[in-house]
């Protein structure tokens, strides 16, 4: 509708101008003199020459009397062409004066043709000026509309498809009905729920597959154990060598299965495939934005960052900046403190929430895959976060820390200088 509204304005506005163009170019100009005035004016002055001083005015045009001498004997106003040269280069009216076949003198009455026209022209300029300007004002309305509309909007789902991609699925999208994608940002923001939920059933089946080996591992290696020691036992009762050897051979592949059960728990431990961080120089007034971006609750009052160069993966760095206020956001539910400070070696950005904290023997393992504090019982989370935070940290040559503060936990991102670390130079 909105459309609809400012093609019509548009439209309306052009065909005005066009029509006002075509009106100004197509109008004919009169440039002649209205000679029943000018006649009315002549005989006034016939009937005043011999008392000219004392001569009224009788009509709306200006004029000026001369005598034969071109001395200057009337005039109805200052300015006026005094001269038969002037009023010529003027094209005024020029008659003369005969009174019993006698000319006395010459009349010079003023030519406001040109006047009127360039009256006209502003009168036309002004109307064209006004519809342009009213053009110009319903542009930048229109503008600004689509700026709030389409192109925010598409920013911002261009950061949301920056975390899905990069893994961070616990940052909703905020919607907008009002905006063109509208439409579709409530299908997004379900992609992302529904994808956080695939990732926690994830979670949840390697967890129970790690505990299904890790119960299977030990249920068979009971008995291979028992096995073992029977074996080791017969071995060294016999007396003949042919049952020694068998008895031999029956050791070496008990612990040939052992082995085998071990390294089937083993896998089950591996580290997460990493994604990849790359890191470059960028400059500190970028964390900023990066905070902004986290802190979509707007709950944390951001300070000034001190200015250095920095090395990190953006994509990376906002990730752990949006787990740990995330984080925040579902286990504390407070506002948050943020601080930064400039170390020797890293820049140090401290985020603190009000939430009480945890238990200390609790933060030596909050940064361990599927780890999770005491805290989070019946709140959803796969317990993947700071892990993978405290990854990306060490990976960019940084740091992340972890304690309690003087009211909540207390998250302290150490983020290495360039030059401290080796960064892709761009």
């Amino acid at each position: 509708m909105k459309k609809r509204t400012f093609s019509v304005c548009m439209f309306t506005l052009f065909f005005v101008e066009i029509a006002i163009w075509i009106l100004y170019l197509t109008k004919t100009f009169d440039f002649s003199q209205n000679t029943v005035l000018v006649n009315e004016i002549v005989q006034s002055v016939k009937n005043d020459w011999e008392n000219i001083n004392n001569h009224i005015h009788v009509t709306d045009m200006d004029y000026v009397v001369l005598n034969k001498q071109g001395t200057v004997l009337y005039r109805t106003k200052s300015g006026l062409s005094e001269t038969i040269n002037a009023a010529v280069a003027h094209r005024d009216t020029i008659l003369d004066i005969e009174i019993n076949d006698t000319v006395k003198g010459r009349i010079i009455i003023w030519n406001t043709v040109m006047k009127n026209f360039g009256q006209q022209k502003r009168g036309v300029f002004f109307i064209f000026s006004s519809s342009v300007l009213i053009q110009a004002i319903i542009l930048t309305v229109y503008v600004f509309y689509l700026n709030q509309t389409m192109i925010k909007p598409f920013h911002g789902l261009k950061k949301f498809a920056e975390r899905v991609a990069g893994g961070n699925l616990d940052v909703p999208l905020e919607m907008d009905r009002q905006n063109v994608f509208g439409a579709f940002t409530e299908s997004f923001d379900l992609m992302r729920s529904e994808l956080k939920k695939a990732r926690i059933a994830e979670a949840k089946a390697n967890a129970d597959k790690k505990e299904l080996v890790a119960k299977l591992s030990h249920d068979i290696k009971t008995p291979v154990a028992s096995i073992k020691a029977a074996s080791e036992l017969g071995y060294a009762i016999a007396e003949n060598q042919k049952i020694k050897e068998n008895y031999k051979k029956i050791i070496q592949k008990a612990n040939q299965i052992n082995t085998l059960i071990t390294n089937l728990f083993m896998a089950t431990l591996k580290e997460l495939k990493h994604l990849s961080v790359t890191s470059e120089d960028i400059e500190s007034r970028e964390v900023i934005k990066m905070l902004e971006n986290s802190d979509y609750l707007h709950r944390a009052e951001l300070p000034a960052i001190p200015e250095c160069l920095l090395c990190a993966d953006r994509i990376r760095l906002q990730q752990v900046f949006d787990n740990i206020f995330a984080n925040s956001y579902k286990y504390a539910d407070t506002r948050i403190q943020v601080s930064a400070k400039k170390e020797a070696q890293s820049l140090c950005i401290c985020i603190e929430d009000y939430g009480k904290g945890v238990k200390e023997k609790e933060l030596l393992v909050l940064k361990e895959k599927y780890m999770r504090g005491s805290n989070t019982e019946n709140i959803e989370g796969a317990g993947l976060g700071l892990y993978i935070s405290d990854s990306f940290m060490k990976e960019m040559g940084g740091n992340m820390v972890l304690e309690n503060g003087a009211d909540g936990l207390k998250v302290t991102v150490k983020i290495a200088l360039s030059g401290v670390s080796n960064c892709v130079r761009l």
